[in-house]
């Protein structure tokens, strides 16, 4: 995985404690030619999958390498547009693997890509993956949850407390793959990037068994990568019930 100066990439995935595959599916790109890298910066994707042994793997594999393929091969200027194609493409390439496999229908997978470009954010969204910003030792939840709980707690029924603990927390109101339409988040403007921030991607097996306020001091005073192992660690010492997939960016 070639990276530029400018900036420190960590990406870790584990099975965890109790799962016998990795639904999980992780990846990273940036163009090896330097005009290209001015115009198309740096894209990293994490997908959490679902649909049995079989399809979730595949799912979130599928959605990866499609989101990536098409960013990379994408001829436009405008990253949101590329990202918002290519997790198209990934979401109709699911349903087409699905319906040639019908032993696997009702595949899908979350998937939370983001593009740097400069000292511009660009992402799209679907799912309970999630996306920090942290900040002048602050850290900020970007994205929301595409869940049952995510909305009661949107709608203040619930707290975000309440939410980590709710028996129906990992139910989801949108994925990718598993309906007719695609529904995602897609900002309509790319938000500003400072020096010294760090982005966070990482599925609900880190964020449903590690606080965010932990997930802040794991990056207060180590590399990226050690935070990223660190974290994984703890949420397997908690139990480790899901597969767990954190990618770390920590812009310099």
């Amino acid at each position: 995985m070639k990276v530029r100066e400018g900036i420190e990439v960590s990406a870790e995935s584990d099975i965890g404690c109790l799962r016998k595959n990795n639904e999980d599916s992780f990846g990273y790109w940036e163009p090896e030619d330097d005009d290209e890298f001015q115009r198309k910066g740096r894209v990293a994707v994490v997908a959490d999958g679902m649909g049995g042994y079989e399809g979730g793997q595949e799912a979130s594999r599928l959605a990866v390498e499609a989101l990536l393929c098409v960013y990379r091969d994408f001829a436009g200027d405008d990253p949101q547009q590329a990202l918002v194609a290519g997790l198209q493409a990934a979401h109709d390439g699911i349903r087409n693997y699905a319906s040639a496999h019908p032993a696997l229908q009702g595949m899908g997978t979350t998937c939370t890509a983001v593009a740097i470009v400069e000292d511009a954010l660009y992402y799209v969204h679907v799912g309970d993956t999630r996306l920090y910003l942290i900040r002048d030792g602050k850290i900020r939840q970007v994205t929301r949850d595409h869940s049952y709980v995510g909305r009661l707690v949107e709608a203040g029924m619930i707290s975000r407390e309440e939410a980590e603990t709710h028996p129906q927390r990992n139910i989801l109101t949108a994925a990718v793959g598993t309906a007719d339409e695609l529904t995602m988040d897609s900002p309509g403007r790319p938000e500003r990037l400072r020096s010294e921030d760090v982005l966070v991607l990482c599925s609900d097996g880190l964020w449903g068994m590690v606080h965010d306020h932990e997930i802040l001091g794991a990056l207060r005073e180590q590399s990226a990568e050690r935070a990223g192992r660190d974290l994984i660690a703890l949420a397997k010492e908690r139990g480790g019930p899901d597969n767990i997939t954190v990618t770390i960016l920590r812009l310099s």
